[in-house]
C-alpha cells in the first residue's frame, strides 16, 4: 500500500476499507445491507457530484488511475478517504467492470415522512409495489424534469438510492423528496386528509382521459403508479378518488411505466412555473 497527494492506494482486493464497494452485483445482499448500514453507492462523475451538492456526506471514493485528475477537486474538498486502484481490482471488489471508473460510497440522510412531505408540496406521486430499480430511477429522473414536488412509496417499493436507481435517474432521486408510507393502502386516506385528489393511472377502458379530467387545472394531486405489468391493485384503485388514463392510438394498450409517467407528469403539472 502507498499513500500520495490524498490518495490511498490499495492493491488487495480483501482489504476491510473496501468493504462498502464489495458484491456490488448481489442485488438481494446489497437492498438489505445498504439501507442497514445507512450507505448508498453513487456511480459515474456526475452521479457523485450530484450527491456531494445535495448534501449528502461521503464515506469513501474508489477511483481507477485515470479518474484521478477528473476527480481531483472533489478529493481536495472531502474528508473522506479516497482509494486508487486498478481496474482488476475493482472488478474483483465489485464483481463487474466499473466502466465509469469512479465509485463513492455516501452517507444516507434520514428520510422525512410522508406527512411532512405533504403539509408542503402540490404535486405527489404515489407509487405502489414498483420494485425494478430501473423503473424507479427512471420515474425520478421524469418526477424532477416534468416539475412534480415529491414520491411517495408504498412499503413494499424497491429502494430508489440503490445503485442502479441512482444510475438510471442520473442523480435526480437527489433533487425529489421522497418518503414511505407506513401502511397500504390505508396511508392514502392521509393523503386525502391533506386536501389531495388521489388519481390512479390506469389503462382501464374506464377510467376519463387525463385530457378530459385536466389535472393541471387541480389545486393538488396526487398520482397514483403501479408496477409495470401488474398495476395497480385492486385496492389501489378502490381507495382512487378518479381513474385516469393516457389515450392510445394504432391499438396500443398500454406503456411501460417509466414512460407512462412521464406522459402523466407533464399533464398534471403543465403550466407550473419550472426553475
Amino acid at each position: 500500500m502507498a499513500e500520495a497527494q490524498g490518495l490511498i492506494t490499495i492493491e488487495d482486493p480483501d482489504d476491510p476499507r473496501l468493504r462498502d464497494y464489495t458484491g456490488l452485483t448481489d442485488v438481494e445482499l446489497r437492498r438489505r445491507r445498504e439501507p442497514a448500514e445507512g450507505l448508498f453507492i453513487a456511480e459515474g462523475e456526475k452521479v457523485i457530484r450530484r450527491a456531494k451538492q445535495a448534501g449528502y456526506e461521503m464515506r469513501s471514493m474508489l477511483l481507477s488511475a485515470k479518474w484521478v485528475d477528473v476527480m481531483r477537486d472533489v478529493i481536495d474538498e472531502v474528508p473522506a478517504p479516497v482509494y486508487a486502484v486498478s481496474p482488476d481490482l475493482a472488478e474483483r471488489v465489485t464483481g463487474y467492470h466499473v466502466h465509469r471508473g469512479a465509485l463513492a460510497s455516501m452517507q444516507r440522510k434520514p428520510l422525512p415522512t410522508a406527512d411532512e412531505l405533504l403539509a408542503t408540496q402540490r404535486r405527489v406521486v404515489v407509487m405502489e409495489a414498483v420494485n425494478d430499480h430501473t423503473n424507479i430511477g427512471a420515474i425520478f429522473r421524469s418526477a424532477a424534469a416534468l416539475g412534480m414536488d415529491a414520491v411517495l412509496l408504498s412499503p413494499d417499493c424497491a429502494d430508489p438510492l440503490y445503485r442502479r436507481s441512482v444510475k438510471v435517474s442520473m442523480g435526480a432521486v437527489f433533487s425529489v423528496p421522497y418518503a414511505r408510507l407506513e401502511s397500504w393502502p390505508k396511508s392514502l386516506e392521509s393523503v386525502r386528509e391533506a386536501g389531495f385528489s388521489l388519481l390512479a393511472l390506469t389503462p382501464d377502458e374506464k377510467a376519463k382521459s387525463l385530457d378530459e379530467v385536466a389535472p393541471h387545472k387541480m389545486d393538488r394531486v396526487a398520482l397514483m403508479l403501479g408496477a409495470e405489468g401488474d398495476g395497480l391493485s385492486t385496492q389501489a384503485l378502490v381507495a382512487a378518488d378518479e381513474w385516469v388514463r393516457i389515450p392510445m392510438a394504432h391499438g396500443v394498450d398500454s406503456l411501460n411505466v417509466g414512460a407512462a409517467a412521464a406522459v402523466a407528469f407533464y399533464a398534471v403539472a403543465t403550466g407550473r412555473p419550472r426553475s
